[in-house]
């Protein structure tokens, strides 16, 4: 299945940091994707992150095709640890784009942590023996 999706001019750019829990997890969770994109429905906004390996973008629900904020140029090599936080840039699209963002803020973290609740692996890793032959 192929999506389109459109942006508009940008209206702004920003220097932000991410959690580094928030950003850990979505990781993980592009790890566990086979696509390489993960879809994370955002309910209580009504929008639909599309994370891939270098952008997270957000798209109203009533709105579809438009995306309202990218998050992009991650930098996590900057850090020392893993914990610490993750810069990036905030690119709008939207003009209400910072009240959007001031949400995304609090439920981006929660929509994730309920995806990956969703796709937990349900069992143990398992160890496979393989035979070397010999000639």
């Amino acid at each position: 299945m192929e999506l389109t999706y459109y942006r508009d001019q940008a209206l702004l750019r920003e220097p932000r940091q991410l959690p580094a829990a928030t950003y850990n997890l979505a990781h993980t969770l592009l790890a566990r994707s086979p696509s390489g994109v993960v879809f994370v429905p955002i309910r209580s906004m009504q929008y639909l992150a599309i994370l891939d390996h270098e952008e997270f973008v957000f798209v109203d629900g009533a709105r579809k095709s438009l995306i309202d904020i990218a998050w992009q140029h991650f930098n996590p090599h900057t850090r020392s640890a893993l914990d610490e936080p993750v810069s990036y840039a905030a690119v709008y699209y939207h003009p209400a784009a910072a009240d959007i963002m001031f949400r995304l803020q609090s439920e981006f973290p929660r929509a994730l942590r309920s995806l990956a609740a969703k796709n937990k692996l349900d069992e143990p890793g398992k160890i496979i023996k393989l035979e070397i032959r010999r000639s």
